[in-house]
């Protein structure tokens, strides 16, 4: 049985409205002033309110805006009773957050009507509000397990790795990992798919969930350019699939210092080593290739770098340096792999500060893209 609060400073008002509703079956509560019935409806949240528009101290209007910014209370049916007619108090009434009016003197059938409408509209908002409540709950529980496979930073005397993942939606398209093959050759990768948010989120778990479990077939897992090979031919885009993704992947072995990466329209990699106290050497590690997915003839090739401690090894999604500036400019790589150098002799726990660096930089209260970096200190 719907729930119907009326508030009205008109005994016979009141009586009117209470027979009426209550002969149709509904629930009818009464109140004699406005803060009465904000009481009663923040106690009660009644499906539908009708409220008398002139009052004194708390005025039909001033009811409504309470009512509407009540989160409880935000689907339901407000109904203005009012003898006011001009375009202008329907106008103040709408701008208050009234969903319909009632003007007096009160006709019966009308009455019934609108109240049958606004209860079906009450109904409607409050299924909606229900799914979506329960979305917000599955891409919760979705998002944590995101969070529970990423892995976790690594600390040990030769290397340290550590990261951040920023997702522009609840979940993201950004996907990384790192892992020992064996006890001298550690993968590091990181991806971005197109796209934002779970069908993005998709393709990444299972390119990540692949690559962990080796299942990928007749691959060298030592090999990047063939496990970009292989990545290519499961994830072809189709009618039915059009994500397609980039990455980077590279094979560090710590006896030799000896890195092969390849990529697959991915940014490049980049690589600090400290030549002196103040000079720095930078490297730009990437590999021609298209993304993945994209044609299923693509080919992607092998390079080399051997490593020399001290250096950082930075991996990251574009999402981190194309950000738009106050002057509408896009800031860059060049400029996000300055801020690279400027922060390499700052304390090595510096992925935080370098965030927020970035973040004072954006001008938008969003993130546009999926941020993601990884920082491989070389000890």
């Amino acid at each position: 049985m719907a729930q119907i609060l009326i508030i009205d400073d008109d005994p016979a008002i009141q009586i009117l409205l209470q027979r009426a509703l209550t002969r149709s079956g509904y629930d009818v509560l009464l109140a004699d002033n406005g803060e009465t019935g904000l009481t009663l409806a923040r106690k009660s949240s009644p499906a539908l309110i009708i409220c008398d528009w002139l009052m004194p101290k708390i005025n039909g209007l001033e009811v409504c805006r309470a009512i509407k910014a009540t989160a409880d209370l935000s689907t339901t049916f407000f109904i203005l009773l009012t003898s006011l007619g001009s375009l202008e108090d329907r106008i103040k009434g709408l701008d208050a957050g009234a969903d319909d009016f009632l003007c007096k003197p009160i006709e019966i059938n009308e009455l019934q009507a609108r109240v049958r409408a606004g209860l079906r509209l009450h109904q409607l908002s409050h299924d909606l509000r229900t799914q979506k409540q329960l979305l917000e709950s599955e891409l919760s529980e979705a998002a944590d397990y995101v969070k529970s496979i990423l892995p976790e930073p690594l600390d040990d005397p030769t290397l340290k790795i550590d990261f951040r993942f920023i997702p522009s939606r609840q979940l993201g398209g950004d996907g990384f990992d790192y892992y020992w093959l064996d006890a001298d050759h550690l993968v590091i990768y990181l991806l971005d798919v197109a796209g934002h948010g779970l069908r993005a989120a998709l393709p990444s778990l299972s390119v990540i969930n692949l690559l962990r479990s080796k299942g990928l077939t007749q691959v060298d897992y030592y090999q990047p350019s063939q496990v970009l090979h292989g990545l290519n031919q499961v994830f072809q885009i189709s009618p039915r699939n059009d994500k397609y993704f980039t990455i980077w992947y590279g094979i560090y072995c710590p006896s030799t210092g000896k890195l092969t990466y390849s990529s697959a329209g991915h940014p490049p990699a980049i690589l600090l080593s400290q030549l002196s106290k103040h000079q720095l050497k930078e490297e730009s590690l990437k590999t021609p290739g298209f993304p993945i997915g994209m044609f299923s003839e693509a080919q992607y090739t092998n390079d080399v770098c051997y490593i020399q401690a001290p250096a950082n090894l930075y991996l990251f999604s574009d999402g981190i340096y194309e950000i738009e500036q106050a002057n509408g400019r896009l800031w860059g790589l060049e400029k996000f792999i300055q801020l690279l150098k400027e922060s390499y002799y700052l304390p090595q726990d510096n992925l935080e500060d370098l965030l927020q660096t970035i973040e004072s930089i954006r001008t938008t209260n969003f993130i546009d893209d999926d941020v993601s970096i990884m920082q491989i200190i070389f000890r």
